[in-house]
C-alpha cells in the first residue's frame, strides 16, 4: 500500500512525522507521503521540516517517505506561485486540496489546481466534466478518497474519469494511523464503485508510479 496524501501534528494530524510513518511501515505500506496543510502563512515553517525529517527517515526505514504538501483553502490567484514555491523547495507531492462537498472550499479552486500543474487534486468533489479532461491533458491525478467525510462523490468521479481517461490514485487523507486502511480495504472500496480488476491494477500503478518519479 501506498498513501500519498497524509496529515501530522504539523497541521491537523494527531501524530508527528516520524510515528505516523513508522505506524504505517507497521501496516504494511511501501510508500507514504507528509502533505500537511499550507498557504502563504506557514509553507516556509511546514515544508523545511518535512523535507528534513523525510530524509532523515529514508535513511533508517525501508519504507520510503515523500516530503510534500497540500494547498488548502488559498485565494485562486494564489495556487500556482504557491505551486511552484514547493516544488523548488523540496516538495516531491504537490497536492491542491480540492472542492470537496464537506467544505467552502471556493469555486474555481479545481480548475486553478490542476492548471498550476499540482500532482494530485485531492477529493474534487462534484469536479466537471471539463475539469477531468482538463487534468487529464495537464497530466494531474485525481483522488478517490477513503476519508469519509469526502467520499461520497468517489463514484461519480470515478465513472467521469473511466469515461474521459483521466488519472485516478486512490488515498487515505490519514490524519491518524487509525485512517491507514489495509490493501484488502481497499481493493474492496474501489470493487464497490464498480472498479473492474484490471482497473484496480491501474489506480495501485498510477500510485507506484508517482511515488517512483519523486
Amino acid at each position: 500500500m501506498i498513501d500519498l496524501h497524509t496529515h501530522t501534528l504539523l497541521s491537523d494530524g494527531d501524530l508527528l512525522p516520524s510515528e505516523l510513518v513508522r505506524r504505517a511501515e507497521a501496516k504494511g505500506y511501501t510508500a507514504i507521503a507528509l502533505t500537511d496543510h499550507v498557504d502563504s502563512s506557514n509553507i516556509d515553517f511546514v515544508l523545511p521540516r518535512i523535507v528534513n525529517v523525510s530524509k532523515v527517515l529514508n535513511k533508517h526505514w525501508k519504507i520510503r517517505t515523500l516530503p510534500g504538501v497540500e494547498i488548502t483553502h488559498v485565494p485562486l490567484e494564489e495556487i500556482k506561485g504557491l505551486v511552484r514555491f514547493a516544488r523548488r523547495n523540496g516538495a516531491g507531492i504537490v497536492i491542491v486540496h480540492g472542492e470537496t462537498v464537506s467544505e467552502p472550499v471556493i469555486p474555481g479552486t479545481n480548475k486553478a489546481g490542476i492548471e498550476a500543474g499540482c500532482d494530485i487534486l485531492a477529493h474534487p468533489g462534484l469536479i466537471s466534466r471539463e475539469d477531468v479532461k482538463l487534468a487529464k491533458s495537464k497530466g494531474v491525478y485525481l483522488e478517490l478518497t477513503t476519508r469519509r467525510a469526502h467520499s461520497w462523490p468517489n463514484k461519480r468521479l470515478f465513472m467521469i474519469a473511466r469515461a474521459v481517461g483521466a488519472r485516478l490514485v486512490l488515498n487515505n487523507d490519514a490524519h491518524s494511523s487509525d485512517d491507514l486502511v489495509s490493501e484488502i480495504r481497499a481493493r474492496q472500496l474501489l470493487k464497490n464503485l464498480g472498479a473492474r480488476k484490471s482497473e484496480i491494477a491501474v489506480i495501485f500503478t498510477n500510485s507506484r508510479k508517482l511515488a517512483a518519479q519523486k
